[in-house]
């Protein structure tokens, strides 16, 4: 059985991660209008993938004997200067998510919650692998700066994702 303070922590998490999906979406929609269909199809994949994240939280929840409070989620932003400013929220957005995670992590450690330590890992792990890959974009795009043929080319890279 979760304490109230683990299961309140999770909630919020399930909460920040179904944002991330939806702020990913936005991100996605603006890059649709610019057009830039590669950083688009980045981010819509990436927004899956943080609604994934938001059901492994779920789903943990349930298991380890908690109750899902399923909270109102923040209507994103929804205008960015390029996708360089995009990219730029990406990395500060992935920064951010890291350190949600790590202080569940202290408190799941203070708490001597080892079932949610071992369930964290996993996700101290991602966001590592996270922000690296926001990081590289981001560098790549300011290296890039406003040569379109080279941003065309990155466009083409990220839409490659699967």
């Amino acid at each position: 059985m979760l304490k109230k303070n683990i299961e309140e922590a999770l909630n919020k998490q399930l909460n920040a991660e179904l944002y991330s999906a939806y702020l990913y979406l936005a991100m996605a929609a603006y890059c649709e209008t610019i057009p830039m269909k590669g950083f688009a199809k980045w981010l819509r994949v990436q927004s899956e993938e943080e609604k994934a994240h938001g059901m492994k939280f779920f789903d943990y929840i349930i298991e380890a004997g908690g109750t899902v409070k399923l909270a109102r989620i923040e209507a994103p932003k929804t205008e960015w200067k390029s996708v360089g400013d995009v990219f730029e929220q990406v990395y500060e957005h992935e920064k951010k998510v890291t350190g949600l995670i790590n202080g569940i992590m202290d408190l799941a450690v203070k708490e001597k919650d080892y079932a949610t330590q071992n369930f964290l890992g996993w996700f101290v792990k991602e966001q590592v692998e996270e922000e690296a890959n926001a990081s590289e974009i981001l560098a790549q795009i300011r290296m890039i700066k406003d040569v379109v043929g080279h941003m065309f080319w990155l466009d083409h890279e990220l839409g490659k994702r699967g």
